[in-house]
């Protein structure tokens, strides 16, 4: 066991390869609420972080008290910030947060967004950490200046949950309901129609299922979730009577000092069991003149809005259409990068890329509107975000896709697809279930 203390925080370490958080989770989700994990490892995938002894919570329910919100935060981050923390560590004690897509209305006031019965947002004040470094093969327990009571507490817990024997996974799916497919094909018509006037280049379009499970165990879902579709930005979070379970492949932003960055996911491929067959689509995503037109496309979108928060002439784009691989589909990935400007706040950086351009289309805010008029209803958790903020100012926040939300024994997702002036609306409907996959294998089966 090795012990290291600065000015800010505590870290105790033990060597320790094989762990799963979501035992300790279990053991005490009041103690242990949020757990963002690293299911797909690799470049992305190297911590797993379970947020510990939450303290305060600020959570904003309707848009009309959006100004107290963000001072409230304000004052709480400027009582509290640090200098830069010099760790290889990703949370080094800060705030939780969650922001649903409904939260748009905040960052663009001019929109008129479906109203939705859970919180716009949420920012838990959390001092302690126990985070799993799958490079090293170490756990490290983190704890502020202050809250040193906690590492103790936490070694104890850990050690006992990861001494309690796995749960068998059962989901009993008694009652399922998939949105009509003639609402999203004539949306697609629709939306093809907006472009063809000019209105819009390209929108995000999704669609729901609901399901109602025999019993509320999100814990045995999110196993059930991470184990169908590993994900890197993975997360199961706990917010008393609702909970979001997530295999995201998708990072929103990401700041550590200079570089604020953001990595758009936009073009998909099913995946073939046949090796060469996989390939073959590998080929065909990344050669696609479609694709690639709506690729660059993104990427503009996402350097425009670093560029409201960076430096001038410091944006770049330092990875281009590179192709990830995941459980079910290939995706075309980039890396938007810059310089942030001095001075800028934690919730400045989020709202300059909130939402995330690739779950909503271009030009944004117009885009918004009409998601809003064609899916008719709140897209709640789907294509917001989950992440942390440091003292220090540094963050990191995923996209919302690939999403369970769960209400004690309902559970609904949605998966969308990016429709453009030539799409199909069979292929897109298609698309729209491959990135249901994962998770509709985690709730039924194969299937």
């Amino acid at each position: 066991m090795a012990a290291t203390s600065t000015q800010t925080m505590n870290v105790v370490s033990i060597d320790c390869p094989q762990v799963d958080l979501l035992k300790l989770h279990q053991l005490d989700a009041a103690r242990y609420p949020f757990l963002l994990e690293s299911v797909a490892q690799g470049q992305l995938g190297r911590f797993d972080v379970l947020f510990a002894f939450p303290q305060d919570t600020l959570t904003l329910s309707d848009a009309t008290d959006a100004e107290a919100f963000q001072n409230a935060f304000h004052d709480a981050y400027q009582s509290l910030q640090v200098p830069d923390i010099d760790s290889d560590l990703p949370f080094t004690g800060g705030w939780f947060g969650y922001f649903s897509y409904d939260y748009a209305q905040v960052v663009e006031p001019t929109l008129n967004l479906p109203v939705s019965d859970l919180p716009l947002a949420v920012l838990v004040r959390v001092p302690a950490a126990v985070m799993v470094d799958h490079q090293t093969g170490q756990v490290h327990f983190m704890a502020e200046a202050g809250f040193e009571a906690c590492l103790d507490t936490m070694h104890q817990d850990f050690e006992s949950a990861q001494a309690r024997p796995d749960k068998p996974v059962d989901i009993q799916v008694t009652n399922r309901w998939e949105e009509p497919e003639a609402k999203y094909l004539n949306g697609i018509e629709t939306i093809k129609d907006y472009i063809l006037a000019g209105d819009i280049f390209q929108v995000n379009l999704s669609r729901e299922w609901r399901f109602e499970l025999s019993e509320a165990d999100y814990a045995a879902l999110y196993a059930s979730l991470r184990r169908n579709n590993p994900a890197p930005f993975a997360a199961c979070a706990q917010f008393g009577d609702w909970q979001l379970l997530s295999s995201s492949p998708e990072r929103l932003v990401q700041y550590r000092a200079p570089w604020v960055e953001t990595r758009p996911i936009a073009g998909t491929r099913k995946r073939s069991a046949d090796l060469a067959a996989d390939r073959a689509l590998i080929e065909e995503l990344i050669s696609h003149p479609k694709e690639r037109a709506e690729h660059i496309m993104l990427i503009d979108l996402e350097r425009n809005d670093l560029g409201r928060i960076c430096l001038p002439g410091s944006v770049e784009v330092n990875e281009l259409m590179v192709v990830e691989t995941y459980e079910h589909v290939h995706h075309i990935v980039s890396n938007v990068r810059g310089h942030l400007q001095p001075g800028m706040t934690p919730l400045e950086i989020i709202h300059a890329t909130f939402p995330g351009g690739t779950i909503t289309g271009c030009p944004k805010v117009r885009c918004m509107e009409i998601i809003a008029e064609l899916e008719q209803m709140p897209r709640q958790a789907y294509t917001g975000s989950l992440g942390y903020i440091n003292r220090d100012g540094s963050l990191d926040f995923n996209i919302l896709i690939r999403t369970i939300l769960q209400q004690g024994n309902q559970v609904s997702l949605r998966t969308g697809a990016g429709i453009v002036a030539d799409s199909i609306p069979e292929r897109e409907l298609k698309e729209s279930r491959h990135k249901a996959k994962g998770l509709l294998n985690a709730l039924l089966g194969d299937v």
